[in-house]
């Protein structure tokens, strides 16, 4: 917007080719302009003839959204641009401008338009459908997920979540018992995997007095702690034969007895169990009981690894930037759509929980005021990957199975998307039937669309 046809005309040659330029030489002309268009960007001069364009600038800045406005001023006049700041302007420019310095000035304001809208959208998408509690995905796979999952948690029946470490089974478990007839009991949960097996019983079924060394006063275990609630058994898998049958029992009984104990406990309580681990391989092998795994399952829920919902990733991303934002009190570089893109191509292998590590030393680490791409890169590079340091996650997984069930998801994801997602190709180029293929991409859960 200029009141010299001549500025207009060299502004229009510079645009026309990559944007839909709208000119007028007034605010009046401007306002008309705006009744019809919501543009993403105005370039105002300052010295328009009747209202000047400081009056045009407050009001724009009072629509929703708000284009981004670069000022332009007369030489020297350096009042008016910190005003035209602080009234709400993106950047200014005085006459006479360099051309590059504008183009350049126009690109950074269109990505900061785009990045708004993109915020925008994501705000929508945490406000709208996807969300279960704080779990979030609005992939098709996980809103059929959550819609199952609601229906379970008004189902008194015992849940077994499978899914790969990270990916939030105990955030699912938390929001079924939360949604449930139990959520008045307590959530208690005991995590298999991190205690050694000659605690796991005592953490279960507490003991009494004198029970062993070092019992000086009695405890309850978990299963009376839940009692009338719900009780969460995490990577049910690692635990050994000797006490998944002490387990059924319990199960079966409804009864517990305290280590060094005589009398039976009754307790009510439901049981919802996770592990990364393919239980029908272990119950195979003779490393799960049969019998405690359909105690476990009355029903199933499988959480799909992170990199087959990529999707969900920058949503993931911003839930995760503002949590920061409150954590840290403060608003943070800003994030560009760069940076966001060069998260959501990463493997994490550590699914939800690493990407959330990475979202953090992003945050305080990005030099600027903005975060791109390369303070993404730095950030992605500071994190060790889920096997350690050096080491690749597939190879410094203990378990055989699981390591085999890794590479091949991570092997065929990537040779779908070097294929554009074609079954049919993909099969050809890896020498398999397609067939075959199909049966793998169901039984890893790999998003093949």
């Amino acid at each position: 917007m200029d009141d010299e046809e001549a500025a207009r005309y060299a502004l229009r040659r510079i645009f026309r080719d990559q944007y839909r330029v709208l000119e007028t030489d007034s605010v009046a002309g401007a306002r008309q302009l705006l009744r019809r268009d919501q543009p993403d960007l105005i370039l105002l001069d300052y010295g328009l003839p009747g209202e000047d364009g400081m009056k045009l600038l407050r009001e724009v800045e009072e629509r929703s959204p708000a284009p981004a406005v670069i000022m332009i001023t007369a030489y020297g006049n350096e009042r008016l641009a910190v005003e035209a700041m602080k009234a709400g302007a993106y950047d200014y420019l005085a006459k006479p401008y360099d051309v590059d310095e504008m183009r350049l000035a126009v690109a950074r304001a269109i990505e900061r338009q785009e990045l708004l809208a993109e915020v925008a959208g994501l705000r929508d998408r945490l406000a709208g459908e996807g969300d279960f509690g704080r779990m979030i995905g609005a992939t098709r796979p996980m809103r059929d997920l959550f819609q199952t999952a609601q229906r379970v948690a008004a189902a008194d029946l015992s849940v077994l979540i499978l899914g790969e470490s990270g990916t939030g089974k105990d955030l699912l478990a938390q929001e079924i018992h939360a949604r449930s007839a139990r959520a008045a009991g307590r959530f208690v949960a005991l995590n298999c995997a991190a205690l050694p097996e000659n605690l796991v019983e005592s953490e279960l079924f507490g003991h009494e007095k004198g029970a062993f060394t070092n019992a000086l006063a009695a405890r309850a275990g978990k299963f009376e702690q839940a009692h009338k609630g719900t009780l969460f058994l995490d990577e049910i898998g690692d635990m050994e034969l000797p006490t998944q049958a002490k387990i059924l029992r319990a199960v079966e009984s409804g009864s517990v007895e305290r280590l060094g104990g005589t009398q039976l406990i009754s307790v009510d309580v439901r049981i919802i169990s996770a592990t990364h681990r393919a239980l029908d391989e272990a119950i195979r092998d003779a490393l799960f009981r049969e019998d405690l795994y359909f105690r476990l399952a009355s029903v199933t829920l499988f959480i799909p690894p992170l990199r087959n919902r990529r999707e969900d990733i920058p949503t993931l991303i911003l839930r995760f930037w503002q949590d920061l934002q409150r954590k840290y009190g403060r608003s943070g570089p800003e994030l560009r759509p760069a940076a966001i893109a060069r998260l959501q191509e990463a493997p994490w292998p550590g699914n939800v929980r690493q990407l959330r590590s990475v979202v953090e030393k992003l945050f305080i680490l990005a030099p600027g005021d903005s975060a791109d791409a390369k303070d993404a890169a730095a950030a992605l590079e500071t994190v060790p990957s889920v096997a350690g340091p050096g080491d690749d996650p597939i190879f410094g997984t203990p378990d055989f199975r699981e390591a085999r069930r890794r590479f091949e998801a991570e092997y065929i994801s990537r040779k779908l998307r070097e294929n554009g997602g074609n079954i049919t190709r993909t099969a050809e180029s890896i020498g398999v039937a397609r067939q075959h293929l199909q049966e793998k991409i169901k039984e890893l859960g790999i998003a093949s669309g």
